[in-house]
């Protein structure tokens, strides 16, 4: 079965490949053996650097399930998740992820996926943008007044 649903990601890919809506990438989200959402690359279209295949397909599943946290749905890639990706996958809760092509091959294509994988592996990554920590007080009291919310949502 994760074949078939691996397959389907893979067809999304082609999908909006080819509707020019993004780059070759696919998504599909399972939850108790059923899709609860599909959708590719968007990023061209839409102008929206976030709008990757499995980032697209995480909105459309939290929306669906009116959750932000999928622990038992499955996510599907037609490739191996990028960093973002994974990151919101990670924030998502999903814990089983199944992907086709790797980064490697994403590399090969034109994609940097790797090379941003690589400055994080290398620990390298104020090399690619300047990352500035600037210590306001200001930022600290938005957390304690977070904090001391009796209302919040805990994530």
């Amino acid at each position: 079965m994760n074949e078939h649903f691996l397959k389907l990601a893979i067809d999304e890919g082609f999908q909006g490949m080819r509707s020019d809506a993004g780059g070759p990438f696919g998504a599909v989200i399972v939850l108790d053996g059923e899709i609860i959402a599909r959708a590719h690359n968007t990023v061209t279209s839409t102008n929206d650097p976030s709008a990757h295949a499995e980032v697209n397909a995480l909105r459309i599943a939290c929306a669906a399930q009116q959750t932000f946290h999928l622990p038992d749905a499955i996510l599907y890639a037609s490739c191996e998740p990028c960093p973002m990706c994974l990151t919101t996958t990670y924030w998502a809760g999903i814990r089983t992820v199944y992907y086709a092509a790797t980064r490697d091959d994403a590399a090969d294509a034109g994609f940097d996926d790797k090379v941003i994988y690589d400055e994080m592996t290398n620990g390298n990554l104020v090399k690619v943008f300047s990352l500035t920590q600037m210590d306001l007080p200001e930022a600290k009291a938005l957390f304690e007044e977070w904090r001391s919310k009796v209302d919040r949502i805990d994530y």
